[in-house]
């Protein structure tokens, strides 16, 4: 196959930048499910941006930049802040209507966790859900956009790698290198396919999966992070991982997250003895503080009382105001049993948000030529050591943006250089594997592990031990890659253990506690590290 463009993943920043640059030139968007699946779709809160004349560009990257602890490229901060306006108006014009309030006609603002002022643009509770309709209508209607579902990237078609499977190698040493497409395998018939492109564009979302408690939808498996890794991209930051405080506590309620915007309308945390406890944790914000310090609350509380949830409560707000505000989560808690409006959510914490990821410039630009990244999983440096609230599908949607208008303009450049001859996918001595216990146990210990020991709350010997642990399940799978053909169920197994192995090393690296990092054995921050970000690069990978 062959296109100008090829976009992995169909969440709001590849949907996006299908739509920028299908008007030069044709596109391809491969995604490993169906087109709807994205942890866009699952967003409830919304969009944060200045918009109302009470807030200031300044107070939104002041909030920003607190919430990262330091380690916010500042630059970055700025540029997507002050194009936040601009993209949301084109979001409109794609479709998407933003809740209004009927009496003065103009945006209903919401207010989450360490933002200062009201400035979150929502569709009640189920804003993503909005924008993935919208988008993918677009998507659809427009002739150069081809969408392939059930398609999973097995890894990036780069120069170095040709070269190596040209000289029958397995892998190739860290070289100047350029992305020429990847190879992808369709889940439906098996065939793996060596999908060509002038440029590529990873948006597959973050790696919550790797852990055992997640409010991310099942593809959600940290693929970009460690194809790119695998090809020599540079990633950062792994360690911030954002645990969401408030998921649903129930044993069938799979992933469903309750909404920050929750407390941003007052709703307040209680213990299991019904007692509120935020107080202690922060005094000034309680239920508003930034998520890493509700989060590592709310682990405190079920350690000291040995309970399974704590709850969150709303019921004391008017009933109408919490069915209209909370349509989604007033009928999902209703269908577990829960009504909101009379009484508390059991609620626990669960893996969200990977802070760091795939290092790009501010136009999306990996170190690899011809190969972006854009949305979570890329590391742009805009959220830092945490994430402020709804800050994600902003950096999503202006990101996309950049990287369309950086794309447009080096496309013929690329166009021009030397062809190169790629070599059809070999399974050699391959055969099926028989046992798919193989993958699941695998699975499951490594996501176990993960949540055990790389959690809400570490510890130096907790690291030390989860690396030995993973160390021959990374080898096994290792020669499970040669011996047997590819499944997407082996492929989502491949890239969770690897980002895991990246999320472990990178906060062994980190002798500090910072955002969604906290380590019991180095509990304050260092002041003399506040600049630096974690980079792992492959060679230091297989260095250490």
């Amino acid at each position: 196959m062959q296109t100008d463009f090829l976009i992995v993943g169909s969440g709001i920043s590849g949907l996006i930048l299908a739509l920028k640059l299908a008007d030069h030139g044709s596109v391809i968007i491969v995604t490993k499910k169906s087109k709807e699946d994205s942890a866009t779709r699952l967003a409830q809160g919304g969009i944060a941006c200045v918009i109302d004349s009470n807030d200031d560009f300044v107070l939104h990257e002041y909030d920003t930049i607190r919430a990262g602890e330091g380690l916010c490229h500042e630059d970055i901060v700025r540029l997507i802040v002050r194009k936040a306006p601009e993209c949301i108006k084109e979001l409109e014009k794609f479709g998407v209507n933003f809740t209004k309030n009927p009496s003065t006609g103009f945006y209903d603002l919401g207010r989450e966790g360490g933002h200062s002022r009201r400035r979150i643009l929502h569709s009640g509770d189920f804003t993503g859900k909005e924008i993935i309709r919208c988008l993918i209508d677009r998507v659809l209607e427009h002739k150069n956009i081809e969408i392939l579902e059930d398609f999973i990237v097995v890894d990036c078609l780069t120069t170095c790698k040709i070269s190596a499977l040209k000289r029958g190698e397995k892998s190739s040493s860290r070289c100047s290198d350029r992305c020429l497409g990847a190879y992808c395998l369709d889940a439906k018939t098996g065939k793996i396919h060596a999908v060509l492109s002038t440029l590529t564009f990873l948006c597959t979302g973050g790696a919550g999966k790797v852990y055992l408690y997640t409010s991310n939808p099942d593809v959600a498996t940290g693929d970009g992070i460690a194809i790119a890794f695998r090809a020599g991209a540079r990633v950062a930051n792994l360690e911030f991982v954002q645990f969401h405080p408030t998921c649903l506590y129930h044993s069938k309620a799979k992933n469903f997250l309750i909404s920050e915007a929750l407390r941003g309308e007052g709703a307040r945390l209680l213990d299991p003895s019904g007692k509120p406890f935020m107080e202690k944790y922060d005094p000034v914000n309680k239920e508003l503080a930034n998520r890493d310090v509700v989060a590592r609350a709310i682990d405190s509380e079920l350690k000291r009382t040995g309970k399974e949830c704590v709850y969150l409560d709303i019921s004391y707000r008017p009933k109408d105001f919490i069915i209209k505000r909370f349509p989604n989560i007033y009928e999902n808690c209703f269908r577990f049993g829960f009504d909101i409006t009379k009484e508390p959510i059991p609620v626990v914490p669960a893996a969200h948000y990977m802070c760091g990821g795939i290092v790009t410039d501010s136009f999306g630009q990996t170190d690899i030529r011809g190969l972006f990244a854009v949305g979570e999983t890329a590391c742009t440096g805009f959220h830092g050591a945490n994430r402020l609230a709804s800050n994600s599908l902003l950096e999503g949607l202006v990101m996309a943006h950049q990287a369309a208008q950086k794309a447009i303009s080096i496309k013929s450049q690329l166009e021009a250089s030397e062809k190169v001859s790629i070599p059809p996918w070999d399974t050699g001595g391959a055969v099926d594997m028989d046992e798919a216990v193989l993958i699941s146990h695998n699975w499951d210990v490594i996501r176990r592990l993960m949540w055990n020991y790389v959690g809400i709350v570490r510890s130096s010997k907790r690291l030390m031990l989860a690396e030995q642990r993973l160390k021959p399940i990374l080898e096994e799978i290792n020669q499970h890659y040669w011996d047997y053909i590819i499944t997407r169920d082996f492929l989502e197994l491949r890239n969770i253990a690897l980002t895991a192995q990246l999320i472990i090393k990178a906060a062994s690296f980190r002798k500090e506690s910072r955002g969604g990092h906290f380590n019991q054995d180095f509990p304050q921050k260092d002041d003399w590290n506040w600049r630096r970000d974690t980079i792992l690069q492959r060679d230091t990978l297989e260095r250490v």
